[in-house]
């Protein structure tokens, strides 16, 4: 609860976590609290992916609910408990959620696959390379993504190298 100086000042007060971390409790309520993992760049950069796509629901944006969607599953706040293992299909959610609320935040420019990894995996990140790469080229597929060396589109299965991830047309 805020303190008479938190209102006076106009800030608030952090919410109320639960014992284990994993909720926060709001107005009563337990919500699934973000992944403290995520480094804070990339943490804001989803908080601002997710307040443009609530923006979008209220005007009524097509896509508007996926977008909230992917953006609070890359958070952490949906799908896959963070706190578990990460590994499964949940897990290929969450990577591609954030692929998809990253080349969104970003607009016309590009972000590498060691974003999301480190986005979705916290100090472990490299070991997910993989799995982002994987998951980036089913992306890649559905038309979702782009994946690019040096400018030109290549395919993220047999290409060897840094790569980039732009939008894509179905996104």
């Amino acid at each position: 609860m805020a303190s008479d100086s938190d209102a006076r000042s106009g800030e608030k007060a952090d919410p109320v976590r639960t014992a284990d971390g994993h909720h926060v409790v709001i107005d009563g309520r337990r919500w699934r609290a973000t992944d403290p993992s995520i480094p804070d760049g990339f943490r804001q950069e989803l908080v601002d992916e997710l307040m443009a796509a609530r923006r979008a629901v209220k005007s009524s944006e097509v896509d508007a609910r996926r977008r909230v969607h992917d953006a609070k599953t890359a958070l952490g706040e949906r799908g896959a408990p963070w706190w578990e293992e990460r590994t499964g299909d949940g897990f290929d959610e969450r990577i591609a959620a954030a692929i998809r609320a990253l080349v969104r935040k970003r607009g016309e420019s590009s972000i590498c696959p060691s974003d999301v990894a480190r986005t979705v995996g916290g100090e472990s990140w490299r070991g997910l390379m993989p799995d982002v790469r994987r998951v980036a080229a089913d992306l890649a597929d559905r038309d979702e993504i782009r994946v690019t060396q040096k400018g030109e589109p290549v395919s993220i299965r047999t290409v060897r190298g840094p790569v980039r991830i732009i939008r894509g047309p179905e996104i």
